[in-house]
């Protein structure tokens, strides 16, 4: 398997997982619920999704494969620091609100990986 099959296979997974996210924060929020240990373990998983995504780019950038716009590179980056900095804004706090603030970054994050799948 090529690393550019992996790298495929991973953005969809980014776009599967981003959905995930999204959904299960707005399940949370619309049944009264905060941001409990489970979420915390999607989020911390999809992170480490989109860390792995970057990683395997970066790898083809070294062994000569180019994206084909520069701003692929960007959406790849917003991708890896959206859910850091949600993290930030909410102050890690686990009340209902923030289920909410995760649910839209989830969809948030899903639409990026998909316009950077369109520009790759």
């Amino acid at each position: 398997m090529t690393l550019l099959q992996v790298h495929a296979g991973l953005a969809n997974a980014c776009v599967l997982f981003s959905l995930l996210i999204g959904g299960y924060g707005f399940w949370r929020y619309f049944r009264r619920e905060g941001v409990g240990g489970n979420f915390w373990s999607i989020l911390a998983a999809g992170e480490l999704l989109y860390l792995a995504q970057g990683v395997v780019g970066f790898l083809m950038f070294l062994s000569g494969l180019s994206p084909g716009r520069f701003v692929h590179i960007l959406y790849g980056i917003l991708m890896v620091i959206v859910l850091p900095g949600a993290y930030a804004y909410t102050r890690g706090k686990d009340q209902r609100r923030e289920a909410l603030v995760y649910g839209l970054v989830g969809l948030f994050l899903a639409g990026v990986a998909l316009r950077a799948i369109t520009t790759a």
